[in-house]
């Protein structure tokens, strides 16, 4: 993948969302987009195929792939209310879908093999990955290496056999949003790709149908927040370049983040906010339903937040309020999660409730603002760019510790935003936080997304609130946060495969996860 600056909404904090997995769910419904507007019709029939030796193989149906693909081929977004039912209704549509198990050479775990069919006699082949956090790649249309990540408006012309890139005319492309236009060849076909900033002119679009050597014309909606460009700048991508420029400028982190986004996004002070705003308000929202109670079928867990809440009130408990206001907070947002209620992946819907579990609780107790719990949020993001800039938050890459480890360091500078700290203690804290949780796998019960997750987003809390403590404190972090990062992606990229969310090491193959997927797989066909 063409590694972009990343942005805070695109790649760290986001997407809102429904579903277990933005790894799995999310992603999988952005490529179900993207796959509808690729085939141009409406989809009929749909075989998709994942590699025995991916992660995809055993997560599919658990960790939500299978429906969110089906919801993006019904052309639904990610929040969507009947997001559990979209393989049954897209079933009642006549949309049959098809998975597969299939031997086939997948560069990547989250590897998806696509052949749609439409209902008006189109068809094509695709190859899609999910990259982790929600982040996607259509790797492949045809024969054509492509790599459309949905961060642009894209027009895509199929030239005849006869018609040669070079003879294509520039001149017929004279919108000023176009960012970049790439010639495309593979097996004696060739294709022109668009990359605009905006909506293609509609006129445009006709005068390309209408030449003679183009045969077939796509257009692509983008499926991510924030739009890219060609010429991407950001004020600095490392943490140790992030250092310098706060100390001759005397930034905290939510300002070294509000100058980061706004460069690299284009979008303004006002709408960095605004977004981060409609986030944390969701999050509240979310927070409240999930420790009111939350009921799904098909999960492990049941509603335990009110019950280790009301332990605490009854005095049953050790540690002081906050640490148990943070212990149930995480509760109930795992509880939401895995009930199909809306949360925000930040990182990844695997270690959603690390942020808004921690900083809400700790804004609550400190009498802070919405305003600072904005600013925690931000600051928290800006860590998670400099991990993302140079990790992955994918568990099927890195384990566990690109997911409730990496939320681990976001929500430690978040938290020494929130009590008032500098760059440099945000900074250590974030490091101290990665050092205790590198080598951490990603082992899901049953394939899904509950245990041992839930107990590792509360350790990863409880980790970010003790380094942002150390750090706030003037403790040395010893080794700064930008080796940290490399060194926790080359423990990652070291574990076995079985342990990096592939189901098939750790706690997911004892007896009691068997059992239980069992228990699971019997109810749902019995329902």
């Amino acid at each position: 993948m063409n590694k972009l600056p990343p942005s805070i909404f695109n790649d760290v904090i986001g997407p809102v969302m429904r579903g277990p997995s933005s790894s799995h769910t999310a992603a999988s419904v952005r490529i179900g987009q993207m796959a509808r507007q690729i085939l141009n019709d409406e989809p009929s029939r749909v075989l998709t195929e994942f590699s025995p030796d991916g992660s995809l193989a055993t997560t599919y149906e658990s960790q939500g792939s299978a429906i969110g693909l089906a919801a993006g081929l019904l052309g639904w977004e990610i929040t969507h209310p009947e997001l559990p039912a979209a393989l049954k209704m897209a079933e009642e549509g006549g949309l049959s879908l098809e998975f597969r198990i299939t031997p086939f050479e997948a560069d990547h775990p989250n590897t998806y093999r696509i052949r749609l069919e439409g209902k008006n006699g189109g068809s094509v082949s695709l190859t899609a990955i999910s990259h982790g956090g929600g982040i996607v790649e259509i790797k492949s249309i045809g024969d054509f290496q492509i790599g459309v990540r949905g961060d642009f408006y894209e027009v895509l012309l199929f030239l005849s056999a006869d018609t040669s890139p070079d003879d294509y005319n520039p001149e017929i492309h004279p919108l000023s949003t176009v960012e970049q236009v790439t010639a495309l060849s593979s097996g004696g076909r060739n294709l022109i790709r668009v990359q605009l900033s905006a909506p293609p002119d509609p006129d445009w679009l006709l005068s390309m149908r209408k030449i003679a050597s183009v045969e077939k014309v796509i257009v692509l909606d983008p499926v991510m927040p924030v739009l890219s460009s060609k010429d991407i700048s950001v004020p600095f991508r490392t943490a140790s370049e992030l250092l310098n420029r706060a100390m001759k400028e005397k930034l905290d982190l939510y300002q070294a983040a509000l100058i980061y986004e706004c460069q690299r996004s284009s979008l303004t002070e006002k709408q960095v906010i605004g977004m981060m705003e409609e986030m944390v308000t969701l999050l509240r929202e979310s927070l409240q339903k999930g420790l009111q109670g939350t009921a799904y079928e098909d999960r492990i867990l049941g509603y335990q937040s009110g019950i280790y809440s009301d332990a605490a009130s009854g005095g049953l408990l050790l540690g002081d309020r906050l640490m148990n206001r943070i212990i149930a907070a995480n509760m109930a947002m795992m509880e939401v999660k895995s009930s199909m209620g809306l949360i925000v992946a930040a990182p990844t819907a695997g270690s959603c409730a690390v942020l808004p579990g921690t900083l809400i609780p700790v804004a609550e107790e400190l009498q802070v603002g919405r305003d600072e719990l904005v600013k925690a949020f931000l600051a928290s993001g800006l860590i998670g760019v400099f991990i993302a800039g140079f990790s992955t938050f994918a568990a099927e890459e890195c384990g566990c510790q690109a997911e409730c480890g990496s939320a681990s360091g976001m929500v430690a500078g978040g938290l020494v935003q929130m009590k008032g700290g500098t760059v440099e203690q945000g900074l250590s804290a974030a490091s101290m936080a990665l050092q205790n949780m590198i080598g951490l796998v990603c082992d899901p019960v049953a394939n899904r997304v509950e245990v041992p997750c839930l107990g590792k987003n509360i350790q990863a809390s409880l980790n970010g609130i003790s380094s942002a403590n150390m750090a706030l404190a003037g403790l040395d972090p010893v080794v700064p946060l930008d080796e940290v990062i490399h060194a926790m992606d080359q423990a990652g990229r070291s574990l076995p495969r079985s342990l990096r969310c592939t189901g098939l090491g750790g706690l997911s193959i004892t007896p009691t996860s068997k059992k239980i997927e069992e228990k699971l797989k019997k109810k749902k066909d019995d329902g």
